[in-house]
């Protein structure tokens, strides 16, 4: 009978490691990367979103392009020519609804 409550208990270890590190590994998979599921704009429409974006911040380029993302429909980043970022935000027929800093410092 001690044996059978052993190997119970160790079984009952094993589930909770495995239970442990599955939903561990699901929480590490889910955090961090805000632009895993950012599509990039293509075609006419890319063309169309760097023309109004630059028109808007007067120079610099493209340095990154999404749509749909959580401010707008289209948002293109601009790398101005002092280095610092702009995200522009394009609702569908490609008018600015709104430009914001782009600070990837994290607050430091």
């Amino acid at each position: 009978m001690h044996l059978s409550k052993r190997r119970a208990g160790v079984l009952v270890g094993a589930v909770v490691a495995v239970a442990v590190g599955v939903g561990g590994a699901a929480v590490a998979g889910s955090g961090g990367d805000d632009d895993a599921g950012d599509r990039e704009i293509t075609g006419p429409a890319l063309q169309e979103a760097e023309r109004e974006a630059l028109a808007e911040t007067g120079e610099g380029r493209v340095t990154g392009t999404e749509v749909e993302d959580e401010e707008s429909y289209y948002e293109v980043e601009v790398t101005l020519e002092d280095g610092s970022q702009v995200d522009v935000q394009l609702d569908e027929s490609f008018q600015v609804v709104g430009t914001e800093a782009d600070d990837e410092s994290g607050g430091d």
